[in-house]
């Protein structure tokens, strides 16, 4: 069994204080009430489009649910935007650059024995480009949902031996290595040897095709 905590609690910064989950939660629930209430949607429409149940979409806009990487991002595609604008600091952008400090990206998985899985930086908009920074502790796995169509992700190890499993099959990529990975199906990672593994990702995610009605 997956040994994971789900946390959406906390920021990168060295100095985290016991405030920064309710301060994260709280981001997390003005933007996705505010983006909902913009698209005119009820949270049963809501619940319907992203398959997320209306209890769950209630507690977090009043900030009090927890909600895991998978939910988070079924809760941005039900709103047509990308993960990081949940969850950034600073209002909606449309700028050719934006800045994230090193404070600033959320940490948004912890593991049992102290792994992390920190979103540094995303696009706008609902095909998504990100950027993650990955941490495992020995015997730590993280098993992730099958993405939309079409998900890529990149990899690089700067640390330890990464155990990539995707559909079935394990693949080993030691520090220095890096990987291209189809991550529209079953997946996880693993630390696969005595000291912590951490990794780079890039995640591409294409906008939902939309069903044409005839």
């Amino acid at each position: 069994m997956t040994e994971t905590v789900n946390i959406m609690t906390e920021t990168i910064s060295a100095g985290a204080t016991p405030d920064e989950p309710d301060i994260l939660n709280g981001l997390i629930a003005r933007r996705v009430a505010s983006l909902r209430k913009r698209r005119n949607l009820s949270f049963d429409e809501f619940a319907a489009r992203c398959g997320v149940s209306k209890g769950m979409l209630v507690q977090i806009e009043q900030g009090r649910a927890n909600p895991s990487i998978a939910t988070l991002c079924r809760v941005a595609a039900g709103l047509h935007v990308s993960v990081a604008e949940l969850v950034a600091p600073g209002e909606e952008s449309r700028a050719p650059v934006r800045l994230v400090g090193p404070g600033e990206a959320a940490r948004l998985w912890r593991g049992a024995k102290g792994g992390t899985a920190s979103l540094l930086v995303g696009s706008d908009g609902s095909d998504m480009l990100e950027l993650w920074h990955w941490e495992l502790r020995p015997g730590e796995r993280y098993e992730a949902q099958p993405h939309p169509a079409g998900t890529r992700e990149l990899i690089h190890v700067t640390q330890g031996l990464l155990a990539l499993e995707v559909d079935g099959t394990t693949y080993r990529i030691e520090a220095g290595g890096s990987a291209f990975a189809c991550t529209d199906r079953p997946h996880a990672y693993g630390c696969a040897g005595p000291d912590a593994v951490r990794f780079t990702m890039a995640v591409a995610e294409p906008e939902p095709v939309q069903a044409v009605r005839t």
